[in-house]
């Protein structure tokens, strides 16, 4: 198991690390993070919701993911509510003070069958848990389901992984091994220092102190890495405005205040001459080549806060001036002229069957209702350029039903997963889809960035390019080439 000092230590990416270099090594690793809080989601094949650090972790260890190695998963809905998910399947809405009261023993019971369908699946595996921000939140450690009672409750070796880049390093470790039950501290079996940056021998003494004050090994130090990552939360966002040399496109990026599935923008944070720019409600838009509004928890509440802020206005200026709009599920529903929530789904106060005014940038109606979609989809595009047996690939993840209120140009061969429109008399256009994903597909993202260079008269890219998981899994490889370097694994092995 790995533990972290604190959320954001860098539990996932180590334990991506971990599954990678085990699998080098010629075993069977099995990612597990028994309950994990992110609006950052995937899709199994089985239709199975899951949090993406999980899926990543997979694929690290070489397998499909599957929402057994996540099954609690809490998606946050504002208003210290959250959507429950166990197994795969929403389970029903819980606020926060009643979390434990009410969904502890369930959730045990979904950890359980989690681990009993992996193992039963793999008995030769080896699981790789990941515990959630910190083991020692003393006000919680009598409720805790993902972290130290999981580890005795599997006899789990623990790694401890502490973040230096944060500063207070020795205090991290030390206060979180004070706070430890005694029959909890043989648990941890070596620390880990990461995100150290410069020469690592001017450690040796901490290292030394560490271990003289702690009685536990030293398992490594982990440099700063600087490739970038699919990052586990929104706050991580934080981390990704530096401008990159050589890039000759800004693209737009709305930060909702209920953004999710924020991995969608990966493929475009990696190419070279993109820069991304994340734009918060109340922050001017400014001049980019294009706009991107990604999906959304609560997507009425966000498209309020767009018209309320003056965000929302701002994008219809700009494609009505000439500019491109891409939407991807929630983003695409509040491109559209009408959303409708007759159930009260959004948690805007109580149902009403009166529609909310969107951007009005595609002609489009959205009715929130009946069962989550949750599924893989391949389709045929039609646009940015026809090309027969041209597809794309990803996965649909979004309640409600979207049509068209007057004909409009289809992006994909199933109409339903989404559309294309003209913007006023000055060349802008508006697009969507339902399909999360979508700029994975190299040789579609070439063609929507190429779209864009030919408005500013820039040499266009090669089409020729693999699927993202391709450039995820060489990223893998570098980050378990480090770990491999600078960690010692044979006393928990």
């Amino acid at each position: 198991m790995v533990l972290g000092t604190s959320s954001g230590a860098g539990k996932s990416l180590m334990t991506a690390a971990l599954c990678r270099v085990l699998k080098r090594r010629g075993e069977t690793p099995l990612p597990f993070k028994g309950q994990n809080m992110s609006n950052n989601a995937w899709v199994d094949p089985g239709g199975g919701e899951m949090a993406y650090s999980q899926a990543l972790q997979a694929w690290a260890a070489g397998r499909e993911p599957e929402c057994a190695m996540n099954p609690v998963l809490l998606k946050p809905q504002g208003d210290s509510t959250s959507e429950v998910i166990h197994l795969g399947r929403s389970v029903g809405t819980c606020r926060a003070e009643h979390y434990y009261r009410d969904w502890f023993r369930p959730g045990w019971a979904a950890i359980r069958q989690g681990l009993h369908t992996l193992q039963e699946q793999h008995p030769e595996g080896r699981l790789v848990l990941e515990g959630a921000g910190s083991p020692v939140e003393v006000n919680l450690q009598a409720r805790d389901l993902t972290n130290l009672r999981l580890a005795q409750y599997l006899r789990a070796r623990c790694l401890l992984v502490a973040d230096i880049e944060r500063g207070g390093v020795f205090a991290q470790i030390v206060g979180t091994l004070a706070l430890l039950r005694p029959v909890e501290r043989p648990l941890i079996g070596g620390l880990l220092i990461n995100r150290f940056r410069g020469r690592r021998e001017l450690f040796d003494e901490g290292r030394r102190w560490l271990e003289q004050h702690s009685g536990i090994p030293v398992l490594g130090v982990m440099p700063w890495l600087d490739e970038l990552f699919p990052p586990e939360d929104s706050l991580d966002l934080l981390e990704r405005r530096g401008r990159k040399r050589g890039a000759e496109l800004e693209i737009a990026v709305l930060k909702l205040p209920s953004l999710s599935n924020f991995s969608d923008l990966d493929p475009l944070e990696a190419e070279p001459t993109v820069q991304l720019r994340w734009v918060e409600p109340g922050e001017p838009l400014g001049t980019p080549d294009a706009v991107v509004i990604p999906g959304s928890k609560q997507t009425l509440r966000d498209l309020d806060r767009l018209h309320s802020s003056g965000l929302g206005s701002a994008v219809q200026r700009f494609a009505r001036s000439g500019g491109a709009v891409f939407g991807v599920c929630g983003g695409m529903q509040m491109l559209g002229r009408e959303l409708e929530d007759p159930d009260g789904l959004e948690g805007q106060g109580p149902a009403s069957s009166s529609a909310v005014a969107g951007l009005g940038l595609l002609p489009l109606r959205t009715r929130f209702g009946g069962e989550k979609a949750l599924r893989h989809r391949q389709s045929n595009v039609h646009w940015p350029v026809h090309q027969p047996n041209l597809s794309v690939e990803g996965f649909e993840l979004h309640r409600g039903h979207t049509q068209a209120l007057e004909p409009c140009s289809p992006l994909c061969e199933d109409p339903a997963l989404g559309w294309v429109a003209d913007c006023g008399d000055q060349g802008g256009i508006a697009a969507g889809t339902y399909l999360h994903g979508i700029f994975d597909n190299g040789p579609w993202r070439r063609r929507w960035l190429n779209q864009l260079r030919i408005r500013r008269g820039l040499e266009l890219l090669s089409e020729q390019q693999p699927h993202h998981s391709r450039q995820r899994d060489a990223l893998l490889d570098r980050l378990a080439d480090a770990f491999e370097t600078h960690v010692n694994l044979e006393p928990l092995l």
